[in-house]
């Protein structure tokens, strides 16, 4: 494994802990050797975990449409910004440069990420690991409504074999680099919520 995608939000939340576990998460990345790929925003969570890695002298991509490289979010400072047309093909190139997925807490557009990513898994046009980067039990109500999914018949378990839920940044980066021996207590267990 080379490189590691991390979704995460362009805003920083309202609870420092968000600020900071992204910011060591980056150092995390960075110190066992990953290359950080990310959507290449400066702002929130995004610009933490980029920041953070570049300060530790990782390597740093940022994926983003032309047309938000003309506002003030873009990240400068990048070890590669690759420019695209969409936000569609942001998101694919995200996923073809990624060995793995890390999803920190974020909105609607980290979500959608998240998802994509899991029913890209479902249907097998990939089978990379993917993590939730649980800070504060920001994805304790989303597990919560896959379980209810999954209850009612609706999602099946085959696609969150995968699924790593952790709030801590080594733990989880080792989880989907298969480095660490995958426990009860780490994978996405749907009869309990972490």
């Amino acid at each position: 494994m080379k490189s590691i995608c991390v979704f995460a939000g362009s805003a920083a939340g309202h609870h420092p802990d968000y600020l900071q576990y992204a910011a060591q998460l980056g150092t995390h990345i960075a110190g066992l050797g990953y290359r950080l790929i990310y959507g290449g925003s400066r702002l929130g969570l995004m610009g933490a975990v980029a920041d953070a890695a570049l300060a530790s002298g990782g390597k740093v991509t940022g994926i983003m449409p032309g047309g938000l490289l003309h506002g003030e979010r873009v990240h400068q400072g990048l070890t590669e910004m690759i420019q695209v047309g969409s936000m569609h093909e942001r998101k694919a190139m995200m996923q073809e440069q990624g060995d793995a997925f890390i999803a920190l807490p974020g909105g609607l557009g980290t979500l959608e990420e998240l998802f994509e990513v899991l029913c890209w898994s479902q249907i097998g046009i990939h089978n990379k690991p993917l993590g939730l980067y649980n800070i504060r039990g920001y994805y304790d109500p989303l597990l919560e409504m896959v379980r209810h999914s999954m209850n009612e018949g609706f999602t099946g378990e085959s696609c969150l074999s995968r699924l790593f839920v952790s709030d801590d940044p080594e733990e989880i980066i080792q989880a989907v680099s298969h480095e660490l021996p995958i426990t009860s207590d780490l994978r996405w267990n749907p009869t309990g919520c972490q």
